[in-house]
């Protein structure tokens, strides 16, 4: 059997999380769908928005990727754009609140070279996009948003030359004020640090599988390809 998943608001629109489809034979992607669009009619109009993004075994796929029996395949659309304390992992995406000082004070310690260390947090604010905001929903692919997390760690520092960089996201129900995001660089010389500081938010909210739902006075809304 062939899993396939379901995200953010695709999940809501199909009212599942995921399914299962027999397989007697390798197949590809743009076969895989057909299938789909067969057992799941819902799908179809999904699938023909041209917004939807399909993933094989936590890797982004093409129409001709192969599928075989046992293979996870995730279906969700363009993406929005976290452990305690003590933890000390690189890229982390959890559900408990994080401290600034102390993920600073880490990075800072890391290396003797650092000679400028910089941090970017996301917060959530009362005011978007003419709405009067109540709470923010983030939802995530479990293990491929970790996975393209230190893609972009591992990318940043060959990039710019830094010499560390950690990224934690909080997932779940945010109220207005709370934080959501959390990047912090090191490097010898501050222009580094800043430079890294920047792509790494923007490709976060360009590749990384965690979606937004904003939750306003006047109704609730998924955000995609939200800059």
């Amino acid at each position: 059997m062939v899993k396939i998943k379901f995200f953010a608001s695709f999940r809501e629109r199909l009212g599942m999380d995921e399914l299962e489809i027999k397989l007697d034979e390798k197949i590809t992607i743009a076969e895989l769908l057909e299938k789909l669009k067969t057992e799941l009619p819902e799908a179809g109009k999904i699938l023909g928005s041209g917004r939807c993004i399909i993933a094989v075994n936590q890797e982004v796929a093409k129409e001709d990727t192969p599928v075989s029996q046992g293979d996870e395949v995730a279906i969700f659309p363009p993406v929005s754009g976290g452990c305690g304390d003590k933890d000390e992992r690189p890229v982390r995406v959890q559900k408990e609140d994080f401290s600034v000082g102390t993920e600073i004070d880490r990075i800072r310690r890391l290396s003797p070279r650092a000679g400028a260390v910089v941090a970017f947090l996301g917060t959530v604010r009362e005011f978007s996009r003419g709405k009067t905001i109540k709470k923010l929903q983030y939802e995530h692919y479990p293990g491929m948003a970790e996975k393209k997390l230190m893609e972009l760690r591992e990318e940043a520092i060959k990039k710019f030359g830094i010499l560390e960089v950690s990224i934690i996201h909080r997932v779940g129900e945010l109220k207005v004020n709370d934080n959501i995001v959390l990047i912090v660089a090191s490097a010898e010389h501050r222009a580094d640090a800043f430079d890294a500081c920047r792509w790494c938010i923007d490709e976060l909210k360009k590749k990384v599988p965690i979606w937004k739902k904003e939750v306003a006075t006047t109704g609730e809304e998924w955000i995609e390809e939200h800059p």
